[in-house]
């Protein structure tokens, strides 16, 4: 028995075991958490939205806050309520200018489809009779295309007919996240900074001070993300949709949201958000393909080299491979939505692993340790 005792092997084994055990207990008995699965999926979309808000707002609360004249100065309060009627003014202002722009080239993309498949036979007949591909039979190759194509729009088409319940529940959950989400987001704005305070008033002092450290580093790997990300995400789809009116690609409006949405993705973003546009502009002609590509290297090369390194920069920290490594493993798990959250929380988890093995090295120094952080050396 003392020998099971001293053995790691032993002892890690027994440890993988009541694990493995507690696993399958929870599946046995997954009726009593579907409850608070259906809770945390509710909540989900609200409470990511306002958390997005309020990490974009928060600056605007703050600089407010610091404003002062003689005796008068705004309080915290005062200064939610300014940034919510500003935020109103811009939403009403940009979505009576945008949003009719997007419908109109929306409806008439939809209308032009039949256009845009001639056009496309045109411009791929063009292309087969030129000498370089004489040699080629690409006749089976439209085959599988036309195929392919038809029973995409059958099935996009039968989906519009018989997901009429889908459509009323997404309406209701649209509805009631407008509803929730600007509540959320005034006491988020309003009481975020006594957050921490109460935190460190339920924790032991030694713990308290550690926690709150952890906490402030997770909220500015968040904060500059965020922040980082919508700035980008606005330059990028800016800029391509003027691009595009400069070459004369049609939709221009419309090909630069899409592609600025995109640009949420890291890395694979760029290349999602291109393929539209590639599609309209091959419908036009070979010309306008590679305008349209000039177009997007341009504004990437300027995104890459000025943009992101002076809001994002370095501070993830993380490397290209991981990144993609960890967008292909959240896109199987969670679709599109993983690929968008995945490197942030990546972030997170890697900031709180960094900050709590540098406070075991701290509190065990006959142990050998790397190079520290210097914040935290100075700290403690």
């Amino acid at each position: 028995m003392k020998w099971v005792a001293n053995s790691r092997v032993m002892f890690w084994s027994l440890e993988l075991l009541i694990v493995a055990g507690l696993i399958w207990v929870c599946t046995q008995i997954s009726f009593l958490f579907s409850p608070i699965g259906v809770f945390l999926s509710t909540i989900f979309a609200p409470l990511l939205l306002s958390g997005v808000l309020f990490y974009l707002l928060n600056p605007i609360v703050k600089l407010l806050e610091k404003v002062r004249w003689k005796k008068f100065h705004i309080n915290r309060t005062a200064a939610v309520a300014i940034v919510f009627l500003l935020l109103i003014v811009l939403l009403v202002a940009g979505g009576m200018w945008l949003v009719p722009r997007l419908i109109t080239q929306v409806s008439n993309l939809i209308g032009n489809i039949p256009d845009f498949a001639k056009s496309s036979e045109a411009v791929l007949a063009k292309l087969i009779n030129h000498p370089i591909f004489k040699d080629i039979d690409f006749s089976k190759y439209l085959t599988q295309i036309q195929s392919a194509f038809s029973k995409y729009a059958e099935s996009f088409m039968s989906g519009l007919t018989s997901g009429i319940g889908t459509v009323i529940g997404t309406v209701t959950t649209v509805t009631v996240t407008a509803v929730t989400v600007p509540v959320m987001l005034f006491y988020m704005l309003k009481d975020g900074e006594r957050f921490m305070p109460a935190v460190r008033r339920w924790l032991p002092e030694k713990h308290g001070a550690q926690t709150a450290e952890l906490l402030s580093r997770m909220n500015s790997t968040i904060a500059r993300y965020v922040g980082g990300q919508i700035l980008e995400c606005l330059f990028v789809g800016t800029f391509t949709a003027v691009g595009y009116m400069v070459i004369g690609e049609k939709y221009a409006l419309l090909l630069g949201v899409f592609a600025g949405l995109c640009n949420l993705i890291p890395y694979v973003g760029p290349y999602i958000g291109i393929l539209p546009a590639m599609i309209v502009a091959f419908t036009i002609s070979t010309n306008m393909v590679i305008y349209v590509i000039i177009v997007v290297v341009v504004v990437q090369q300027i995104d890459g080299n000025l943009v992101y390194p002076n809001i994002i920069g370095k501070s993830l920290q993380i490397h290209p491979l991981t990144i993609i490594i960890i967008l292909l493993a959240a896109g199987n798990i969670a679709g599109l939505l993983g690929m968008i959250l995945a490197v942030p929380l990546y972030a997170v988890v890697k900031t709180v692993v960094q900050y709590l093995y540098s406070i075991w090295q701290l509190e065990h120094p006959d142990k050998p340790t790397p190079k520290l952080d210097s914040n935290l050396s100075r700290k403690d």
